[in-house]
């Protein structure tokens, strides 16, 4: 169900089915994947489009979790970059990690152009801006590591990021070609939509409460009442994580991700807003992140309070960066309120988990999940398919708790009001 003072942008498309197919009793998938998200959808019709019969559960409704609400933004690349990547994986395995990053967007992209999925996007790049000098060397350090490999970016001078954001306050920043801005909700609806027409079995309404290995075979026990089994579970959960695998949970932070759309803007103020649609993202130590909607609105994200929101004030930090952005929007009203979790690991980086033969998980989107997601669900079923290691890219690590994570959302609220307080001051 909705939740309170949560009204979000994204709407189904109005041809969206409801999947309530489940394999009949006494029949064995080879694969059920808990999370019926990106990464579960990208796996599940890629792993049936190599053979293997698969069956997606989903606790909720296909996008009702961070997949269908997030700010849309397909941007390439991890939080590090590829120097810092090849000195602390190895050369061999550094190079397979700098060449994955560098593909995530394309995979999204060329998977909506090549099934003619109906999305609406644009794909004009992504804008890292800088406002103060240190963030504007980081964004040249970045900027040569990334040309040095042919990719499509640039330095942007101040003069260049005003005409292409409309935004007060930037020194200059960085645009990466490769990115672009995509409806998160309807390209997971027609995720779903293609891999139920590859011929994977998805059911909504089914949370998973138990997983059992019995002789090599998992038995999954769902809520509701139902019984399956296969040879392989994949999690695919991230920051909605429960606990059915022992110790997942505590790998991760799920933080609360905000976000507002304004009503259509007028055509006077739309002119100079964004005007190539680039999605952005800025340098402070608790950023926000903005783009265009398809329907002419400005949509801003960032990251909200740890509880759950109370009332519209709760996205007041939100209004109020809007405006130091664009003062010209202080007469253009707030329509849309709502929020997602992002799930966050301690090295900021995804974790893929294999703790038991067949039994996989993976968490830690780090606020990329789009592209990400989308192309590690294709090395994943490559990997099903074929039990060949070097089709993931990330190294499989053990599942490590993170030390008293029972504080450590008091800990991460405690630093985000302190970095806010810091970036205040660097206005």
């Amino acid at each position: 169900m909705p939740l309170p003072f949560s009204d979000p942008i994204w709407q189904k498309p109005p041809a969206a089915s409801a999947f309530r197919s489940l394999f009949p009793g006494g029949q064995r998938a080879d694969v059920v994947i808990v999370g019926g998200g990106i990464l579960g959808l990208s796996t599940a019709l890629h792993a049936a489009r190599f053979g293997l019969a698969v069956q997606v559960l989903e606790a909720g409704e296909i996008g009702q979790g961070a997949s269908g609400l997030n700010g849309g933004q397909v941007i390439p690349g991890l939080k590090y970059d590829p120097e810092w990547l090849l000195e602390h994986f190895g050369s061999e395995r550094g190079e397979i990690l700098v060449n994955f990053a560098a593909s995530t967007a394309d995979a999204v992209f060329e998977l909506i152009r090549d099934e003619k999925l109906a999305v609406p996007f644009v794909r004009n790049g992504w804008i890292q801006a800088a406002h103060t000098e240190t963030a504007l060397k980081a964004a040249a350090n970045r900027d040569r590591q990334w040309r040095n490999r042919g990719a499509d970016v640039r330095l942007l001078s101040q003069t260049e990021i005003a005409a292409l954001t409309g935004a007060q306050g930037y020194l200059g920043g960085w645009l990466d070609r490769r990115a672009g801005v995509i409806d998160p909700l309807a390209y997971t609806s027609e995720l779903a939509r293609i891999a139920s027409a590859a011929g994977v079995k998805i059911a909504e309404h089914q949370k998973v409460i138990r997983l059992d290995n019995n002789a090599g075979i998992w038995r999954i026990s769902t809520e509701g009442g139902a019984e399956l089994q296969a040879k392989a579970v994949i999690l695919a959960t991230n920051a909605y994580t429960g606990d059915l695998l022992p110790g997942l949970a505590e790998t991760i932070v799920p933080l609360h991700s905000f976000q507002i759309a304004t009503a259509p803007l007028p055509s006077d103020l739309a002119a100079g807003i964004l005007p190539e649609g680039q999605a952005v993202s800025d340098s402070r130590r608790i950023l926000v992140y903005y783009r265009k909607s398809a329907d002419g609105r400005l949509v801003l994200g960032g990251r909200g309070r740890m509880a759950l929101p109370t009332s519209e004030s709760d996205w007041a930090h939100l209004e109020r960066a809007l405006l130091r952005l664009y003062p010209a929007l202080s007469g253009v009203a707030i329509e849309k309120r709502w929020f997602g979790r992002v799930a966050m690991t301690s090295d900021h980086l995804p974790h893929i988990h294999e703790p038991e033969q067949g039994l996989m998980a993976v968490v830690g989107c780090q606020g990329r999940g789009v592209g990400l997601m989308t192309a590690l669900g294709e090395r994943i079923a490559g990997y099903l398919a074929s039990g060949d290691a070097r089709q993931l890219p990330f190294p499989v690590s053990q599942i490590r708790p993170i030390p008293f994570h029972v504080f450590r959302q008091v800990g991460v609220a405690a630093t985000i009001a302190w970095y806010r307080m810091l970036d205040a001051f660097e206005r």
